[in-house]
């Protein structure tokens, strides 16, 4: 049997691994809950771990912890900032309500490892507890709201790059497709010309104007809820230590952090992780569009539209020899889908507050940090493997564009809204090409059907406007 040591808590004694920087609450939450085998995002345990480095030094500077016992939580949590203790944060992302298993997960580490760094034992908590030291000051309605927050604005910054490396990689397919025409659709039927340039220059565009969105997510996110303690009236936080402690966090982190307008409204809402969660839903929703249309574009090749070749990747069937499927787009897809269902359950646990909490934080957290974290690793993947060698197939798309009634537009301003019309049903009706009736019926000269739909009309036509 392994070796074990006795903790004690409120609810009585437990045997706890001696090897476990964790402790005995920990080990009652990974008793109570093993619902997933989902543990918490290393972006949370990174931002709790500076979170309880900010509030040891605000408490040792105001005069209530002994500086000896701040200086070894303040190692503890670089260490744990350094992904040196990974493993010893094994709570199920599904838990108690408002994240109070978690937080003790961390409150033990740091005191185990502490203790440790003093050339004591773990689990010698008359010495360095958990609570009455790590925990000094703080609860976790004002602690896990603030770590989730910095959580999501650092996987944020780090979807951001992975956005940005996005755009970069469709604005040199933009600018590689600039002079190639081809057929516009909508409804999914023929319409006027595009280049393929300006049509992948768009997707570029729509994730550049969401871009646009993502300060006010991180002023947001920004406003943290530290200092409040239980119920935003500072409880047991020594004169001074809400300030100091958010000015601690905004150092260590880097980040444009500070103090809540409003204590007990900081304590209720969850708004900032509603907001961060619509972002990425909002990305999603461009990201799904966008795979949809590149499959749709690279179709067939006997049978679709085959306009553009993806990279062949991997085999596509177990069954059909050289089918390749368009797998990088699908697999984007359903990362976005996931994240797209991921913000209803967001959405749902910001509305699930009541009074002065809302203790459906873990979930909340958890999802806006997975949707994140697996956009951020899928998207420089995908640029890579599908965007960055994406081809043009010329010569479809001209024999496409060609053949498109919808060309005859341009006719309109000649010819009439209905001669157009009656034009273009008899070409459908006889199969002639557009060229020849109107030709037959002396509708217009061969210059000026050259002028208005020849080859060097089309390629004006396509360009987009300015």
């Amino acid at each position: 049997m392994a070796a074990t040591r006795e903790e004690r808590d409120s609810l009585g004694i437990r045997a706890v691994p001696t090897s476990a920087y964790y402790g005995i609450q920990t080990l009652r939450a990974l008793e109570n809950f093993p619902v997933s085998g989902l543990r918490a995002s290393k972006h949370l345990i990174r931002s709790y771990a500076a979170l309880k480095r900010a509030c040891a030094e605000a408490n040792v500077s105001l005069g209530v912890l002994n500086p000896e016992l701040g200086n070894a939580i303040a190692q503890a949590a670089d260490e744990v900032r350094a992904g040196r203790l990974d493993d010893q944060f094994i709570v199920d992302v599904f838990q108690a309500g408002a994240g109070t298993s978690f937080h003790m997960n961390v409150n033990e580490v740091l005191a185990n490892r502490g203790l440790e760094l003093l050339g004591k034992s773990r689990g010698d908590y008359a010495a360095l507890s958990p609570n009455d030291h790590v925990n000094r000051g703080q609860s976790t309605n004002d602690t896990f709201p603030s770590a989730a927050q910095v959580a999501a604005l650092a996987a944020g910054r780090a979807l951001d790059l992975a956005v940005l490396a996005l755009i970069a990689s469709l604005r040199r397919k933009a600018t590689e497709f600039a002079e190639i025409p081809k057929a516009g659709r909508t409804h999914l039927k023929d319409a006027m010309p595009v280049t393929l340039g300006a049509e992948i220059g768009a997707y570029a565009t729509a994730l550049e104007r969401l871009r646009e969105g993502w300060p006010q997510v991180e002023a947001s996110l920004g406003e943290i809820p530290l200092g409040g303690s239980a119920v935003g009236t500072g409880i047991n936080t020594a004169p001074g230590f809400r300030s100091q402690a958010v000015a601690n966090y905004a150092r260590l982190t880097a980040l444009p952090l500070r103090e809540s307008r409003d204590a007990l409204e900081a304590m209720q809402s969850r708004a900032p992780l509603g907001l961060a969660s619509g972002y990425v839903r909002a990305l999603s929703l461009e990201l799904i569009r966008f795979s949809n249309d590149l499959r749709l574009l690279s179709s067939g090749p006997a049978t679709g539209f085959d306009e553009i070749r993806l990279p062949e990747i991997q085999p596509g069937s177990s069954i059909m020899p050289a089918k390749v499927n368009p797998s990088a787009a699908e697999c984007l897809a359903m990362v976005a889908f996931h994240a797209v269902g991921a913000d209803l359950a967001t959405s749902l646990a910001v509305q699930a507050g009541q009074l002065e909490i809302n203790v459906m934080m873990p979930l909340a957290t958890f999802e806006v940090l997975f949707s994140m974290e697996t956009l951020t690793n899928y998207l420089p993947v995908f640029a890579r493997t599908c965007v960055d060698g994406l081809t043009a197939n010329a010569p479809r798309m001209e024999r496409f564009l060609v053949q498109s009634q919808a060309i005859a537009t341009v006719l309109t301003p000649k010819l009439g809204y209905l001669g157009v019309a009656e034009v273009l049903h008899e070409a459908e009706r006889t199969g002639q090409p557009v060229q020849e009736i109107l030709l037959a019926r002396k509708l217009l000269t061969a210059d000026e059907i050259e002028a208005l739909l020849g080859k060097e009309a089309l390629r004006r036509l396509a360009e987009p406007v300015v």
